[in-house]
Order: structure tokens, then sequence, then C-alpha cells
């Protein structure tokens, strides 16, 4: 009988970012910090075996061995003891979608790229082995090269190598095999070479290998029994030549001779015809890395080459990658997995299931009734009202969700006409959102991943011939239909499965998308878009047989997974870095179209999680956020002050213009460009431990705030891009950085921007401790990003993953011991009040887990003059309850400290609950009235949690 046990919740999770940088072992050092501040888990980005200098961990090449770069299996295991010790788990970050393929590690790409199509892991990728392209049949598009194939050729870029009886291209650092059937090109003239050595043994035993060679079962054979002799005979073959080369050197001294000859001689082209016609004939075809986007023929993470996708929907490949992770769990290493990009896979719900199901029998129990065996967050992007699928047996989502939603509570909603009408006039134009991610999408799908959806039209345009309705329709029309159709959907993807009905949800997605498709283009025949709509809502005509209703299946599954990764692309990685209204709104699961969100709403979003996914991870900051909290709370206050935003931007730029560049008839940078610097500027600015903002910018801040707005303006792709970069645009708006943040006196800029500076610090101060607070009382597990237990300000990666001071940070908790809050308060800018605020409520958290897991989450509504500014709830079980009372829009009130600036407003408590031993968390004072004055509850500090226990 299998035993049964309560799956471990966190209390506080923290998310450490595992690198060469940072190892297990400075890991395992900062454990009893962590435990100190109140964290219960550790949250771990990925440490499988990638590539060394990886600073993410998501290009795994192996899923069954650690990282070596970030340390051994007995440091590994020395880390997990200090955790058990202090009584912590740790929550894994998993990634089952795709592996990395630059490095030669990865066994099972160096395999494909070797044996093409009979491969045993060619079915392990999803790669289409027989595209359109004659060319690229029974071969896999590699677009590794920084240049035209043939000016990289016949440049002798590409040389071919040979060691230990094996022949392998070398093309910079990267190793990349020699199919076995071509080495003919290379010993046959290694034979000629030894042409007057035809008596010699080893001359017929290279004849010999040349004869096996021709022999050996083909890299396009697919059956099971001659690609097991293809394994077999070719590696013979490989010791055969070694040995043959150590016993006669004469051999490798031919061998050496002949790939001088075939490696080529820059400046004389025919000389790499022979190289030419080798590579060729490999499994593999060689490209340019920017032109490659519409005939790569394997499934990427995005647009991403060098990560493949995988196809861990099939048993073998998900008992490979999961062997590891599921010792770990067995062993009690591994307490809770985060699941990456779960919209990637083929079935993401069955997924979560057989993993569940694995780990239940990894920890030898038997599966919960909710089939939970283990604490499971998905990496799942929530738009709109979109809500996290309910038969998923996971614990919720990864927290932006959560992320966006407070930061809208941050936002001042009445001050949207004012702050777009800015926007608008200083960029010169409007930019209407719905159509700005129209167009991008489409321009995503054209560009960065036209190959994908290209294979959905002709998968379609296969399936319109089986149909005399439909198979009028021509390639192009129903290409467009799906490049239309994804180009309206208005969430990332849908979760239609095999055998199961449509959901109510998606059937509304998927109407929606062609409705609004439609609309836009009303001159495409309106039954082509009917018959689409039909297929990915599986309703197959009577007559399909068997096979015909697996390839319509596939067709839908296939679809499913390529509108994610281009709503990412179009709204994340474009959209976001040119609508610049108010950035603080422009992050991962945000919606920037959408400016503030009320109290209200708010509530009713954490009494759904609270009633749904009480165990849900709840995020202000990650590795994947375009700023950190602290920035995003201080741009959120640009909202509190449109008419100084109006005419700081005014003044700012009269006082740059100098600086522009005029290209191509533009001004560089652009108008939008600067719109977004001057925001970028306002949330990083540096301020002094007496509130002031540093009078001057240091060459580091400069050098990050250059490398930013480079990398946002060629995700822009307007003016620059990666594909196509704009050098000389590019070097306008790094000039423009520099000049402006240039600290001599003939600046004009500094002087006018740093008054506003210090009023945003001060505003965004108070938004990120009421952001911090309520994310630590809310419904669900708070998580901490890596360092932001204090004010960080950190920009996207790899911004956000810079070393991380723990010393630092260790010293300011222990002085937290003997200071008092408002001593903490008074010198803000040092960030102790973060920490403090923090600490404090984690381990009241770690104390009454279950008042926080399991209790009600009640509303509680203010009255009085500034009923607008106050966020306030309840949390109980029993007779155990929390009040947690938080400042918002804090310009209509005033700076710290404020306390009798709240005039009259207050919030009372219920009837029910007793004043009892009732104090502050923070303060310990006293609660002698039910009706609390926030005029006395923050008069010290502008939050309070007010408890009944101790």
């Amino acid at each position: 009988m299998k035993g049964q046990r309560h799956t471990r919740i966190p209390t506080c999770t923290y998310r450490v970012q595992f690198n060469r940088w940072f190892t297990f072992s400075q890991a395992r050092e900062i454990v009893p910090y962590l435990q100190a501040l109140g964290v219960s888990d550790v949250y771990a980005s990925p440490y499988f075996q990638a590539s060394p200098d990886s600073l993410h961990g998501y290009d795994i090449t192996d899923h069954s061995k650690l990282n070596p770069a970030i340390g051994t299996r007995a440091e590994y295991d020395a880390w997990i003891a200090e955790l058990h010790a202090h009584g912590m788990g740790q929550v894994l970050d998993f990634v089952p979608n795709h592996v990395g393929i630059a490095d030669s590690r990865n066994a099972w790409w160096m395999d494909v790229l070797e044996n093409g199509p009979s491969s045993r892991y060619a079915r392990y990728f999803d790669i289409d082995w027989q595209p359109l392209k004659f060319d690229l049949r029974d071969k896999v598009l590699l677009p590794i090269l920084t240049d035209q194939y043939g000016r990289v050729l016949e440049r002798g870029e590409l040389q071919v190598r040979f060691e230990e009886g094996t022949f392998y291209l070398l093309y910079g650092e990267r190793r990349l095999p020699i199919a076995p059937g071509t080495y003919r090109y290379v010993l046959d003239i290694a034979l000629q070479n030894l042409a007057d050595q035809k008596d010699e043994d080893f001359y017929a035993e290279l004849q010999s290998i040349l004869t096996a060679l021709e022999y050996l079962p083909k890299r396009t054979e697919t059956d099971p029994k001659r690609i097991a002799e293809r394994i077999r005979e070719k590696e013979i073959i490989k010791r055969r030549l070694e040995r043959r080369c150590a016993e006669a050197p004469q051999v490798q001294q031919a061998i050496e001779k002949a790939l001088a000859q075939i490696n080529g001689k820059p400046g004389d082209p025919r000389s790499f015809d022979v190289l030419d016609e080798l590579l060729n004939a490999q499994s593999y075809r060689l490209a340019f890395w920017r032109v490659a986007a519409e005939e790569i023929n394997y499934r990427r993470f995005f647009d991403v080459n060098d990560l493949a996708a995988i196809r861990v929907e099939l048993p073998k490949v998900f008992e490979a990658v999961h062997r590891l992770t599921l010792d770990l769990v067995s062993a009690g290493a591994v307490t809770g997995l985060r699941i990456d990009h779960p919209d990637g896979l083929y079935l993401p719900g069955e997924y979560f299931q057989k993993l569940q199901q694995r780990c239940g029998k990894a920890l030898a129990i038997g599966l919960p009734k909710d089939g939970r065996a283990i604490y499971m967050l998905a990496e799942k992007i929530l738009t709109g009202s979109e809500t996290l699928r309910k038969d998923w047996p996971v614990h919720g989502t990864t927290g932006y969700d959560f992320a966006s939603q407070v930061t809208q509570l941050l936002v001042d909603s009445s001050a949207e006409t004012a702050i777009t009408r800015t926007f608008h006039r200083f960029i010169g134009h409007s930019v209407p959102f719905g159509h700005l991610l129209y167009a991008k999408k489409l321009q995503v799908m054209k560009l960065a991943l036209a190959n994908d959806v290209d294979v959905l039209g002709n998968m379609l345009d296969r399936l319109s011939e089986q149909n005399r309705w439909y198979r009028d329709f021509t390639l192009e029309a129903l290409s467009r239909a799906v490049r239309e159709t994804i180009a309206c959907f208005p969430v990332y993807r849908t979760y239609l499965a095999p055998g199961q009905p449509v959901s109510e949800e998606d059937r509304q997605i998927i109407e929606r998308a062609i409705s609004a498709a439609k609309r836009r283009n009303p001159a495409m025949e309106e039954s082509i878009f009917n018959f689409l709509r039909d297929v990915l809502l599986f309703r197959f005509p009577a007559s399909l047989d068997a096979k015909a209703r697996a390839a319509h299946t596939h067709f839908v599954l296939k679809f499913q997974q390529a509108t994610g990764p281009i709503m990412a692309k179009g709204l994340e990685d474009t959209v976001f870095y040119i609508y610049n209204r108010l950035t603080a709104l422009n992050e991962v699961s945000g919606e920037p179209q959408q400016f503030g969100l009320s109290a209200e709403t708010f509530h009713e979003r954490n009494l759904d999680r609270q009633s749904n996914w009480p165990a849900t991870l709840l995020a202000t900051s990650t590795h994947d956020t375009k700023r950190s909290e602290d920035v995003r709370a201080r741009l959120a206050a640009i909202s509190e002050i449109p008419e100084l935003w109006h005419h700081s931007l005014q003044s700012w730029r009269m006082a740059n213009r100098r600086w522009k560049r005029t290209i191509n008839d533009l001004e560089a940078p652009d108008a939008n460009e600067e719109y977004l610097l001057y925001q970028t500027l306002l949330g990083t600015w540096p301020i002094r431990v007496n509130g002031e903002p540093e009078s001057a910018a240091t060459h580091e801040y400069i050098a990050r705030i250059q490398a930013y707005m480079g990398k946002a303006l060629h995700e822009a792709k307007i003016n620059t891009s990666w594909i196509q970069p704009n050098e000389e645009w590019d070097a306008a708006m790094q000039d423009f950085v520099a000049k402006i943040l240039d600290c001599s006196a003939r600046n004009k800029f500094l002087p006018v921007f740093l008054p506003v500076a210090k009023e945003i610090a001060r505003l965004g101060a108070i938004n990120s401790l009421t952001q911090t607070l309520l994310k630590l009382a809310s419904p669900g597990v708070p998580d901490i990003y890596q360092g932001s237990e204090i004010w960080g300000d950190s920009l996207v990666d790899p911004d956000n993953r810079r070393p991380v001071d723990y010393d630092r940070r260790r010293k300011m908790l222990e002085s937290l011991a003997i200071a008092t809050p408002d001593e903490l308060l008074r010198a803000w800018p040092d960030g102790r009040i973060k920490m403090f605020l923090t600490q404090r409520v984690l381990r009241f958290r770690r104390e009454h887990a279950e008042l926080f897991q399991r209790g009600d989450y009640l509303p509680l509504h203010a009255s009085g003059t500034f009923v607008e500014c106050c966020v306030s709830f309840i949390r109980q079980l029993g007779d155990k309850w929390v009040v947690v009372i938080a400042q918002r829009l804090s310009s209509h009130v005033g700076f710290l400290p404020i306390g009798e600036l709240w005039k009259d407003t207050t919030v009372e408590l219920p009837e029910t609950f007793s004043l009892e031993n009732v104090h502050d968390l923070f303060t310990c004072r006293p609660l002698q009235n039910r009706q609390v004055k926030l005029a006395d509850a923050l008069s010290i500090l502008p939050f309070a949690v007010i408890t009944n226990l101790p």
C-alpha cells in the first residue's frame, strides 16, 4: 500500500540564477541568510548541463547531468543538505520543451547531424525531413553562419579536421560531425596519396575501409534493423581507421595531406569545390543565420536558432529528459517544479498529468484525488480575462499575472487621457494598440517565424484536397487565412486535445479570432475562414476515415504550438518596445492598452486566486521581466504627475535636440525612442542616502543605459533590428545617451531632469513598498527574485542577471535588529525599509502558514477623503486574522511622514473581531479602536499589518 503525504506548499520562494558565476557552493553559503529573511524554498533556475557560459541555463544539452560549470554532484548534495538542515525546500525550473544545440555536448543533436533521418534520435526533435524545398529533403537547415555560405566557404572558415578515427567540421568554436558515408571524399584522395605504397598492408586496409563505407546503410534509412546496422558498422569503421592511423603513420599523413587539399586556399575559389561537395552531402545544410527564417525546418523555441524543440510527448523522450529530475524528486532534493513554456508542448494537459503521476511514483505515494503529487507551477502567460485551465493538475502560474495586476493597481487611471495625449503629441502620431499588435504579429510571421506558418499553410492545403467542398481553395489563400487568424488571436494559444470535447473557452477564442480575421479581410472569400474555423474546432466531415481525422487533429495541435511564439514575439518582443505610453505596463502578461486597475477589481482577482489557485506564485520581478519591480513602481508614478510629465518632456527635448543626428532625413533617435529613454532614466536614476538624486551618472550607469536602449531599438524593429542592423542609427542612439548624461557644465538636461527624478523616486519608493506588502499578504505564494529584497534598478536581461552582493544584504539584515521603523523610513534610499517589511511579513507567514494558505480573503473598504489612496483587506482563519493596509496614489496625500495628511480616512474592523492583543506587526503599537484612522495607523510607516496574533 502506497503511503500518503501532504504536498509541501512553500510559504515564500526565492529565485536564484545559477551559472558559472553563481554555483552550488555559493548557493549553500546563502542558505542561512535566506532562512533568516523568512524564505521557505529556493526557486532554482535550470542547472542541468548547458553551454558553459550560459547565464540562464535554458539551453540544456543533457537533462541527465548537472552542469559542471555550476558544480559537482557532491557540491550539489552539500547545498541540498544545507537546505534540509534549515527546513527549506527547492522548486526547480524544468525545461521540457527544448534543448540547446550550439554546444557539441548535445549528443542527440550531434547524432542527428551525423546520421540524418537514420539517427536513433531523429524523432526526438520536431524536424520536417520532407519540406517543400527539394534541396532540403532529408536534411536539417543549420543557420549558424555569420555571412552567406559561399563567402564563408571561400574565406576558409569551414575546415574539416580528423581526430581519433573521426572526421568533423570546425567553424569558429563550433564542431559539427561529418557523416561516415562521406568520409570517402577524404579517403579517396588519401588513397591516391599512398599510390606508391600499394603493396603495404595499410593500403589494402584503407581500401577495405572504403569498401565498408560503400556498404554502410544510407543516412536516409528508417528501417530499425538497418538503422541498428548503421550504428554498429559506422563505429567499427571509425575504430578501424583510428587503429590503422596509429599503426601506420603514413595513413595519418596521407589523410592530413588530403585535408590540406580539400580545405582550400582563400583567393582560389575552385580549391573549395571538393569541400563544397562534401558539405552538400551532409545531413545538414549550412546557412547564413539572418536569411534562414523562411526555410528552417526544425521547430525552435520562438525564433532562437540555437534552441531546438523536442517531442516530449513521445514516451522515450519523456523518460530520457525526466530521469534525473525524478531521481531528485525521489531523494527529496527537489520538492517542487516550475514547468517552463508549457504552451510549446504538443499536449500540455496530458504532459502535466503524466508528470504528476511519475512524481507520485517517485515519491512512492498514491496520486491524490486532485492529481497533484508535487507542488507544480506552469509558466503560463494569461491575457485579459483568460484564466488558467482548471483541468491542469498544477498549483498555479509563475506569477506574471499578479505582477501585471499589482502594477496596474498603482497607476492613476484618471490620468489616462492626459498621459495618452502627451505621448501622441511627443511622438507626432497616435498608436492604436490593437492595430499595432496585429501588424507586428504579421511582421513576425513574415520574418522571424515564416516557415512555421508556411508549414501550417501547406498542411491545411493538403487537408482541403481531401474535401470536394474545399479543394478549390488555393495554397496562397489558405496560408493567408492561417496568418490572418493567428494575427487576430486574442490569447497565446488554445488547448484542444484528441478525444476530448472542445471547451467553451476554446470555442469562443477561435470564433473571435476568425470573426476578427474576416473583418480585417473583407475581400477574402468568407468560406476559407469558415473551413479553417471548422478544422480548428474539430468539426470533421462525417466521411473522413481514421487516417484523415488524425491528419486534421495533427494540424490543430501544430497550429496551437505556433500561436504562442507568434504572440510572444509580436507582443512582448516588439510591441512592448514601441507602445511606450507608460512603460511600467509593458510587462509579460501585461496589457499596456489598459490604464490602471481599481481596488475593487484587484480584490476580485485576489478572491479568484483564493478560491481556485491558493498556492499560485505571486511575482513582482522575474528573470523574464522587462524591468525590475522597483523600476516599474517608479514609472507607474508618472501617472500621478501628468502635468509635470508633459512640461518636463518639452524642456528635456529642447535641451537635448542639439545631440540628435539626421540620418536619411530622419532624426536619430526618433521621438518614440527618446520618449522611452526618458522613462528609463527616471526608473533607474540612482538616489543618495539623503534622498537626493545623484548629480552625475557613472560610466557604468551610462554603459547600462546604452546597452538597454540598443536592445530596445533592435527589438522594436523600426529603425534597426537584429536581422538588419542599422549601425549608423545604433551609433546615434549610443552617442545621444552619452551626450545627455555628460556631467559637464554645458549639459542643460541634468539640471531640469534631476528634480523630476527625485519626485519620481519618492513616489516610486512608496509604490514599491505597497506592491511588496500586497505580494506578501495576498492569496498565493510570494516569490522574491534574487536581490530584490532591497531596491533594485535592473532592466531586461542580461541586466537583471548581474551578480548579487549577498554580503551586503546579510549585513543589512543583521542591522534590522537594532533599527526602529521611523529610522528605517528616514533612511529609505538605502533599501533596508523594504527588507524590513519583507522579513517581518515572511516570518509572520511562516509562523502562521495556515492563515495565509487556507484563510479567507475579505476586501476591506475605506471611507473618508482619500479612500482611493488606500488598499486594504483581511486574511482570516477562524478567530485568527490580519488586516493589511497599503498606500497608493501617494502624490494625492503627500510624502512621508504623512500621518495627519490622511485627514478623516478610516477603515473599520468587523464587529466580530475582538480587540484583545491587537497590534501593528511593524511598530508593535496596540490598537484601541475598531475604527482605524489612517492618520494613526500610517503615522510612522506608509503601510500597516494589524493582527491579533503574536
